[in-house]
């Protein structure tokens, strides 16, 4: 394995510690796996991370801001070469360029019906990323860490149901639900979260809940996209 830069050893030697809440596991029989990449790397504004927007056309979890990842397919050699595969299906990312750091604990999605197991890399070589399915994919970001931690970007949100949970105003994009929901875990355990508001409360805006059909209960339950979305189990 080769060197990754300091700011990431915290995350690896933690990883293992990464807390699974209560709802997110035991999943039931039936449920489909899947993978997302939770990828690290070191852009022109530091270290950040790798996330994609849905496409507004999409059947389900329509323009959320995601993890690159989908569903294991019987051809992959499991959860790290799914996640690798989504990832360069959508983003146009090379695999040879990451480094696997760890496989997370699997997350069990009953809204989505999904066993998730998020894989951390680190992008030792980055190659350009764009929307390389745009029936898929609106958007391909690489959001700092910074902005992610950053108070003033942090706050809670809450749908129709009263639920309310974690969400980012980061790369111009309101991060909430499954992804919301992993970020924070995933920075508590690389050290850099800071302390916010965790009083700030705000309502999912109309076109969030729009787009989502007027399903989503705002409570982390989102996950990779939906096998009818994608024309296969993902």
């Amino acid at each position: 394995m080769s060197e990754i830069p300091r700011w990431l050893e915290p995350f690896r030697a933690g990883a293992e510690n990464l807390q699974v809440p209560p709802f997110l596991r035991l999943p039931s029989p039936g449920a489909r796996p899947a993978a997302v990449l939770v990828l690290f790397g070191e852009g022109t504004e530091g270290p950040d991370l790798l996330l994609i927007q849905r496409a507004v056309t999409l059947n389900n979890h329509a323009g959320q801001p995601a993890f690159p990842g989908g569903g294991i397919d019987p051809g992959d050699a499991g959860p790290v070469a799914a996640a690798l595969r989504e990832a360069q299906e959508e983003t146009g990312l090379d695999p040879a360029g990451v480094e696997i750091l760890a496989v997370l604990p699997e997350l069990y999605l009953a809204h989505s019906g999904y066993r998730v197991t998020p894989v951390a890399g680190w992008w030792r070589e980055p190659t350009e990323v764009f929307a390389a399915d745009p029936g898929e994919v609106a958007s391909v970001a690489r959001v700092p860490i910074a902005e992610l931690v950053e108070p003033a970007n942090r706050l809670n949100v809450r749908s129709p149901s009263g639920h309310a949970a974690p969400a980012f105003q980061a790369g111009g994009m309101l991060v909430w639900g499954f992804t919301a929901g992993l970020l924070t875990q995933l920075l508590d355990v690389g050290g850099w979260s800071r302390p916010w508001d965790t009083t700030r409360v705000e309502d999912l805006p109309q076109e969030i809940l729009d787009l989502a059909g007027g399903r989503s209960r705002g409570d982390g339950a989102t996950g990779p996209r939906s096998a009818p979305a994608a024309g296969r189990q993902a």
